[in-house]
């Protein structure tokens, strides 16, 4: 079976599917063909789904996507520059939460649109873990302060550049300042030896990162579980990682206990124009 169908009804021969190919896989055999794939092409295609999602006639299909079952794009929930400036903007890191707990489904929505996320090659290489227990999170959040003293024993160079220190004396008093009392934890991770993983990671929570207020939600990066989960092997074995598998991102996600009302500022970017 062919990966491209093209219905030569609504084909026009206009050669946007043959420009807008990051393979560059597709191809006018002669003067009046319709569009078809080079030959070997189905090796190198990445199944992004450009040449589908890019013909205006929806004449082209893929073997795993037809234009029917893309949603078209809504010109009119287009936002203004405006618009993105504020949204982007009025992101903040959240670090206190309610104790509500969040919608399993709305979690879900969550990771469903990061999945959109670019990728490098369209590889999707992530897999997710969501700690829906507020209590596994804390339980989660301690094994990191455990981390923390154990190198702080060691006298790791870690434990000086970083206020380790700090962060256990506060958990000792009752504060924490790993988790945030955040009810909710979303952790990507992906096979250690794939190179697109770290960029994915990020980019994909960002996404969800930035999606999450219009759910009502407040979400913060949880570096500290992060670099945990990498160099202690007891919070590998807690999560219940395949072996050849890494965390490469980890965020907290909860309702804000507290709402922003102006923008803070940044520094000046800082550009060298060539």
């Amino acid at each position: 079976m062919e990966i491209l169908m093209v219905d030569h009804e609504k084909c026009k021969r206009d050669g946007i599917c043959i420009a807008e190919c990051p393979a560059q896989i597709i191809e006018f055999k002669d003067k009046d063909a319709f569009p078809t794939i080079i030959r070997g092409g189905d090796e190198f295609c990445i199944n992004c789904g450009h040449c589908v999602a890019v013909c205006p006639h929806g004449a082209m299909s893929h073997a795993i996507m037809k234009p029917e079952d893309c949603p078209p794009l809504r010109d009119e929930w287009a936002l203004g520059p405006q618009q993105v400036e504020h949204l982007l903007r009025a992101r903040r890191s959240i670090r206190n939460y309610k104790k509500n707990h969040v919608k399993r489904d709305v979690l879900t929505k969550l990771i469903d649109i990061a999945r959109y996320a670019p990728s490098g090659h369209n590889q999707q290489p992530l897999n997710w873990i969501v700690i829906y227990d507020s209590e596994e999170v804390r339980h989660l959040a301690g094994m990191v302060i455990d981390w923390m003293r154990h190198l702080i024993n060691e006298k790791s160079p870690l434990a000086t550049i970083f206020p380790f220190d700090r962060i256990v004396a506060a958990w000792d008093s009752g504060k924490d300042r790993i988790c945030r009392g955040a009810p909710h934890l979303i952790l990507a991770h992906a096979h250690k030896d794939d190179t697109t993983a770290i960029s994915a990671s990020t980019i994909a929570l960002t996404y969800l990162d930035l999606a999450a207020p219009s759910f009502g939600l407040g979400t913060c990066w949880a570096g500290y579980v992060i670099s945990a989960a990498i160099f202690w092997p007891p919070i590998h074995k807690a999560l219940k990682l395949p072996e050849e598998n890494l965390i490469y991102g980890a965020m907290m996600v909860g309702f804000p206990k507290f709402k922003y009302h102006r923008l803070p500022l940044r520094n000046e970017a800082r550009i060298t124009w060539r």
